[in-house]
């Protein structure tokens, strides 16, 4: 085996760590639970109790929206979805096939608030639709992942939320069963192989669009388009050479568009904004998608790499159009945000969005939300008793200690004693968000105190 074999492995890699990782994450949703929630087996919710906690302990917990996951599984038929009347509150249903692409989404910006019924069918299915179905959910590949956000204010709004949760519900119509698991690729595969012999056996168990079929067919001399007993068994030394050497380079590859991605753009303190996080998926356009459009890496190969970039630092995470996530880490000096100093943020305006904003604290490096003695996580623009400046801006306080003044207080946004790093999520956001047009302030540090 030469050279170009390692160099095939690392563009399998790059190809097809998004499929690995996806079902990883749906093995993990059947299995042990994914995050704040629990397993649920295919075709059934798991439902978070409430907001993330910093009891979860999670990255990145979203303190001001309540998560929900249902892994679907198609082989057996369709599945039928209700979706309750939201009464106008935000929420979003987002569709995610195995290899990660984000192919329909339902709710406020999509498809309102409504109650609903939906059938998402399998890949070539064409049989009849109930009646009383209000649309038809073509989905790419048999497993589905079904990722919820339910808009949650504070405590007070939990009733309203479980009664929501309570009312989403799936049923299975097919007239076969359907499956209990994941494929299994051969346990006897050595752990340096296990990613080729994952992506060797789901690939062929969920086949992508047909053009990119014809660029998996370059990696048959790597033995991912192997049907029956796995070859990675007993694998040469020269193949297993090739494919170790072929990893490690795919990874690099990954990790360094991960670096450039997030290198330091712009003004010292600005927050890293990314519209188009994960702009793939090139063929499949469901409901609430926009495209085929700026919303996509026109060119295909050059998708494959933006896709495992994507896939790697924020699987699941919504095109741009239904929520942004900006963060920093640094003041307007360039400085590390620190507890052992006080903090403003000011909103000369509200930032642009048709649903909601806020801006969450996380300690670093891990990410977690930060405990404090009233129980604040995050601050926005549903968070009751802000005080606005008398020309109508609005002044955040971020800080390890409570403001003296209550003005201020009203405003607190607690920070743990060392670094941190606020997010701040837009949800539907306007146009300006997107193309740039709105700047978030830079933090600045409160001199002298």
């Amino acid at each position: 085996m030469g050279p170009g074999t390692a160099l095939l492995a690392a563009d399998a890699y790059v190809y097809g760590s998004p499929l690995v990782r996806e079902l990883c994450a749906v093995q993990a949703g059947l299995q042990e639970g994914f995050g704040v929630l629990g397993p649920a087996p295919f075709n059934d919710f798991a439902h978070a109790e409430g907001p993330a906690t910093p009891a979860a302990h999670v990255p990145w917990g979203a303190s001001d929206l309540v998560e929900a996951l249902a892994q679907l599984d198609l082989s057996g038929g369709p599945v039928r979805l209700h979706v309750p009347d939201a009464g106008g509150a935000y929420y979003v249903l987002q569709f995610v096939d195995t290899w990660s692409n984000s192919f329909t989404y339902l709710g406020s910006r999509a498809t309102g608030t409504g109650e609903g019924e939906w059938l998402v069918v399998p890949p070539g299915w064409s049989g009849t639709v109930p009646d009383g179905v209000a649309g038809v959910i073509d989905a790419p590949t048999s497993v589905v992942s079904l990722v919820g956000r339910i808009a949650c204010a504070d405590p007070r709004d939990l009733p309203r939320v479980r009664a929501l949760q309570q009312e989403l519900t799936l049923t299975h119509l097919g007239a076969r069963a359907h499956r209990t698991g994941l494929p299994a690729p051969d346990p006897d595969v050595p752990e340096a192989l296990r990613f080729f012999e994952q992506l060797r056996v789901w690939a062929a168990d969920f086949p992508p669009a047909a053009p990119d079929r014809a660029y998996q067919d370059r990696f048959q001399p790597l033995g991912l388009l192997e049907e029956g007993p796995s070859p990675y068994v007993s694998a040469g030394p020269g193949l297993v050479r090739a494919l170790g050497e072929g990893l490690a380079l795919g990874r690099s590859r990954v990790e360094e568009a991960v670096r450039s991605q997030g290198a330091a753009h712009g003004p010292p303190g600005a927050w890293e904004v990314r519209p188009h996080p994960g702009d793939r998926g090139l063929d499949h356009h469901g409901v609430g998608t926009i495209g085929p459009s700026e919303w996509q890496t026109a060119d295909r190969e050059a998708s494959y790499l933006v896709r495992a970039v994507a896939a790697r630092e924020a699987l699941w995470t919504p095109h741009g159009y239904e929520a942004v996530y900006a963060h920093t880490a640094h003041d307007s000096r360039g400085r590390p945000l620190d507890g052992a100093h006080r903090y403003v943020l000011r909103l000369a305006e509200p930032p642009p969005v048709r649903a909601f904003w806020s801006v969450t604290m996380y300690d670093t490096p891990g990410h977690h939300l930060v405990a404090n003695p009233v129980d604040r996580y995050a601050i926005g623009d549903h968070t009751p008793g802000l005080v606005h400046d008398a020309d109508g801006s609005l002044t955040l306080h971020l800080s390890a200690d409570p403001p003296a003044d209550p003005a201020r207080a009203a405003n607190w946004l607690p920070a743990p004693a060392g670094g941190f790093g606020p997010v701040m999520r837009l949800h539907l956001p306007e146009q300006a968000v997107l193309d740039g047009t709105y700047v978030i302030p830079a933090v600045e540090r409160v001199e002298g105190v």
